[in-house]
């Protein structure tokens, strides 16, 4: 098990191959000093997020969070947006990762 724990897990090494220096040292300072991202650095993590997941097979991601209700829950969506009529487009930035709602009360 101790061989493929974590081997799905956009963690600080996995960051530090796909992240460019700058939004690596970003998000080293964010997870270990609680600084926000701003949005250039945020749109950089999600894009190498997307890259990373795509390359593990992945096509939908999920946000899971823990509203203040005590429940837990989650959001389902695709990395792909449709654009028109059988096209569609790979999306995912940085608006999808900045805190929006922090009670999650949608």
């Amino acid at each position: 098990i101790s061989e493929i724990f974590g081997e799905n897990v956009f963690h600080l090494e996995v960051m530090r191959e796909y992240l460019p220096g700058e939004a690596y040292k970003s998000m080293k300072q964010a997870f270990y000093e609680g600084t926000r991202l701003d949005r250039a650095m945020a749109d950089q993590v999600a894009s190498a997020m997307k890259d990373w997941a795509i390359t593990k097979g992945a096509t939908h991601y999920t946000h899971w969070f823990q509203p203040l209700t005590g429940a837990t829950a989650e959001k389902h969506d695709a990395f792909f947006k449709p654009v028109g009529p059988g096209k569609a487009i790979e999306r995912f930035d940085g608006d999808l990762l900045v805190q929006q709602e922090p009670d999650a009360s949608s």
